[in-house]
């Protein structure tokens, strides 16, 4: 589950970045293939684009994901470190702890790849709908309506795909 959840959000826009020892594309993949050869395990990290605020708000979005700061646990767990367990830190401890203001750490626990994905699209979601709402109402008309219907609909739409997912079980 932890490798596409990777994949997933290596390609979401609304992402600048994911740490995961299973993908290719990351600087020890040798290490991992050699060492770890049954798996990556389920710990990973990515940036929101946005920065603080956009990271505190996809911890306060998330929905079916656990808002707790310890790892390896059976369910999944998300974290903003810099609002949480490193905000005792400095800009440039925070930094250099791996914990800079944009990063959310995952714990992916046994639950299917699909609900996870779908939890943090929403939580995604909602972190756009929040942006468009902090640029200011002179904005919205430059959007055009349709444009703003779409912002307004998205986080709705992926919580009712979330939803069908959850029945599936």
């Amino acid at each position: 589950s932890a490798m596409a959840v990777a994949k997933h959000l290596a390609a979401h826009p609304s992402v600048a970045w994911v740490r995961y020892p299973g993908m290719p594309d990351q600087p020890d993949d040798a290490l991992v293939r050699r060492y770890l050869p049954k798996g990556a395990g389920g710990i990973l990290t990515f940036g929101v684009k946005g920065g603080a605020k956009a990271g505190e708000r996809v911890i306060e979005s998330v929905e079916f994901l656990s808002h707790l700061a310890n790892v390896g646990d059976a369910k999944s767990l998300i974290i903003h470190p810099a609002s949480t367990t490193h905000s005792q830190l400095t800009a440039d401890q925070l930094k250099q702890a791996g914990a800079g203001p944009d990063v959310v750490r995952l714990s992916i626990g046994i639950e299917d790849a699909s609900d996870l994905i779908a939890d943090l699209e929403q939580a995604l979601a909602a972190v756009v709908f929040w942006t468009m709402g902090n640029l200011g109402r002179t904005t919205w008309p430059k959007l055009g309506v349709a444009a703003a219907m779409l912002v307004v609909a998205w986080p709705l739409l992926a919580r009712q795909a979330w939803s069908l997912t959850a029945l599936r079980l």
